[in-house]
């Protein structure tokens, strides 16, 4: 395997667009690393430019060590698996995985030993000798992957490979990535747009925005400690909210209240700025700013596993949304139209809806954000 190196590179397209801003990425030998974002932030171009199939105009590539930007596609030793099959549909299985060490001219001993060993390792064996036609979808995307681990390359490339499957097949073929991962001790760069899905299989996740990234760090890192507004309301589901607001000083202690202070809506709930945070702030008292609070950081009432203490907002249901065992409450303050929280089930039964509750924050799981364009975030707690 191998470390990928991007430095300072960019991509811009003919009439000057850019798609792909001074990107720089440090993908280390036996690293998955997932590139994530919305559709046109720039990340499969990445991922086609570290493969050679479009060609980088300012920066370098190296793989392994070696400077690949003028290497063709074909001597970079990668592998690359899409978002489609793009299987041989007159060939059998063995012969779509086969295909490329065929052309290479490898022994068919060795074609042999590798074809079986990764029909082996993603339990296709039973199905060599069927053609795509027969294939499922699933069977089909572990047919593609096998056809990129039979060549051995120092490095994985993966392009969106599990959006054509339904949910459930998504899942499963979500672990199954993770753990040929594992076994192979194999370098990758995957790419989705499915927040959940980089989440969980990224030992590093990196969040683009217009071609720009925007945090690269571990998933759990992002997810408590996102480095802006973006990245925050991105990373999660349901997304984080994000209440307006501004912050006063009172009696030596600083407190967030909500409301619009650039429409001039002031004087709405008001929350105590935790201890951790108080410092950080306090410099900033009197100035507007963006309060942000994941969905299971609300609690209604007794439910509360937190400290209960000048940190109730008063919300009015307008959905109950059940869920199986949660279920995401939705809710509005004079303020702001669009709150949700994450229930247990039975807390979401109780919960009428045109009912006002007052509905508690954690504190300690809150975020604090520049109330401007670039939203950088300014407060999270430290681990």
């Amino acid at each position: 395997m191998a470390r990928v190196q991007l430095e300072h590179v960019d991509k811009i397209y003919d009439g000057g667009a850019k798609i792909v801003a001074d990107f720089n990425l440090d993908v280390a030998d036996r690293e998955l690393v997932v590139l994530v974002g919305p559709s046109g932030c720039g990340k499969s171009t990445t991922l086609r430019m570290i493969a050679g199939l479009e060609a980088v105009t300012a920066g370098t590539i190296s793989i392994d060590g070696r400077l690949v930007n003028d290497v063709p596609p074909k001597d970079r030793d990668i592998a690359m698996v899409f978002q489609s099959y793009a299987l041989y549909p007159h060939m059998t299985v063995y012969e779509n995985m086969a295909f490329g060490l065929a052309m290479r001219k490898t022994p068919r001993s060795t074609i042999e030993a590798s074809v079986r060993r990764a029909a082996e390792i993603l339990g296709i064996t039973p199905l060599l000798d069927r053609r795509p036609r027969a294939l499922s979808g699933g069977q089909r995307q572990r047919v593609a992957l096998g056809r990129a681990i039979v060549r051995a390359p120092k490095c994985f490339l993966f392009d969106e490979p599990l959006s054509n499957l339904d949910a459930k097949l998504r899942l499963e073929m979500r672990a199954e990535l993770k753990r040929l991962h594992l076994d192979l001790g194999s370098t990758v760069v995957y790419v989705t747009h499915d927040q959940e899905e980089a989440i969980t299989l990224g030992d590093r996740v990196v969040v683009m925005k217009d071609g720009i990234v925007q945090q690269s760090a571990a998933a759990l890192e992002i997810y408590r400690r996102p480095a802006n507004r973006f990245v925050a309301g991105f990373l999660g589901s349901p997304p984080m909210n994000f209440l307006d607001g501004r912050l006063v000083e009172s009696a030596g202690r600083l407190w967030f209240e909500e409301g619009r202070p650039a429409d001039g809506e002031t004087g709405g709930a008001r929350l105590r700025v935790p201890a951790w945070a108080t410092e950080l702030l306090r410099a900033r008292a009197g100035e507007s700013l963006v309060l942000g609070v994941r969905p299971e950081a609300l609690a209604a009432g007794s439910h509360a596993r937190f400290e209960k203490f000048d940190n109730a907002i008063p919300m009015k249901v307008w959905l109950v949304q059940p869920l199986g065992d949660r279920a995401d409450v939705y809710f509005s303050t004079p303020r702001h139209e669009r709150i949700v929280a994450q229930m247990d089930a039975t807390v979401g039964a109780n919960v009428g809806v045109g009912e006002t509750i007052p509905i508690y924050v954690d504190l300690d799981r809150v975020h604090f954000f520049e109330s401007g364009e670039t939203g950088r975030c300014l407060a999270s707690k430290p681990a």
